[in-house]
């Protein structure tokens, strides 16, 4: 019997839907089947990609391709356990994952950018290719590049920033989180997205995958939406432009928080799941 031309199984989440055995971790990592080939979507902090990929009958060792959403310790972590497996490791990515990134409130600052140097990834056969433009990597599979903010309600969080150096020294500023980027598979049902955070804003992705796929329908969107982090307006914001999209699925993960996924099981109702850790996809 034929089997489905794409499948996707979650590796690295908040939760853990099952089998036992699996690691749940603050991380997001996705694994890819499509058409013979086998991506991975982010690697979570690698405590859990190894374990979990075992338990679930994943052979990591296989992965021809590895899709950086962006440059934050929770999806780029793993790097190394994967590279481990694999005799090369060709990484799609945007050229700021390496900027050095930290969460500020309260007082509290905390490094939250990529915790492994460029040179020691690269020693491991890590091999960067950075693109900023909505790009078509393999046939039927695309990423985003950079997303173009147009909707006046999806702030950047006020919390990250970036170190850069001006003058005589260093200082913090709002970082743009430019190299936010999703996962885009066209499928005989719709397209497939895989979100990594959405930092980028929801529906500012949603209206760049349609500007430049405007005649293909989005069927399935899972990932970190990062509305866990959202104000009462965005919220309800992102819930009315959702409707324009007539989503079919929408499998929300990671960043979107407890609180706010069961708001949107309340607003989506059969059309919501959550993407937990052990989550399979068929289309």
């Amino acid at each position: 019997m034929k089997g489905p031309n794409l499948e996707l199984t979650v590796l690295c989440e908040n939760s853990v839907t099952g089998p036992f055995g699996l690691i749940g971790e603050h991380g997001w990592s996705v694994l890819i089947k499509i058409r013979g080939r086998q991506i991975l979507f982010d690697t979570g902090q690698g405590l859990g990609i190894v374990n979990n990929s075992q338990v679930l009958g994943q052979d990591l060792s296989r992965t021809e391709l590895l899709i950086l959403s962006h440059g934050h310790y929770d999806h780029a972590s793993g790097i190394p356990m994967v590279a481990a497996k694999c005799s090369s490791l060709p990484i799609v990515c945007h050229k700021d994952v390496f900027l050095s990134r930290y969460w500020v409130k309260d007082g509290v600052k905390r490094y939250i950018g990529i915790v492994h140097e460029r040179n020691y990834l690269e020693s491991l056969g890590c091999d960067f290719r950075f693109y900023s433009r909505f790009t078509e990597i393999l046939p039927g599979v695309f990423i985003t590049g950079e997303v173009p903010r147009v909707t006046d309600f999806e702030p950047p969080d006020p919390h990250m920033v970036k170190e850069t150096n001006q003058g005589t020294g260093k200082r913090l500023e709002q970082d743009p989180l430019k190299d936010d980027l999703s996962l885009i598979i066209d499928t005989p049902s719709g397209l497939l997205v895989v979100l990594g955070c959405a930092h980028a804003g929801l529906i500012n992705i949603l209206e760049h995958i349609r500007s430049n796929l405007p005649d293909k329908q989005i069927h399935t969107v899972i990932g970190g939406t990062h509305l866990g982090f959202a104000g009462k307006e965005q919220f309800e914001r992102t819930l009315l432009e959702l409707d324009a999209y007539s989503i079919k699925r929408l499998g929300a993960s990671h960043c979107t928080g407890l609180l706010n996924s069961a708001r949107l099981y309340c607003s989506l109702g059969e059309r919501f799941f959550h993407a937990g850790v052990g989550t399979t996809i068929e289309m």
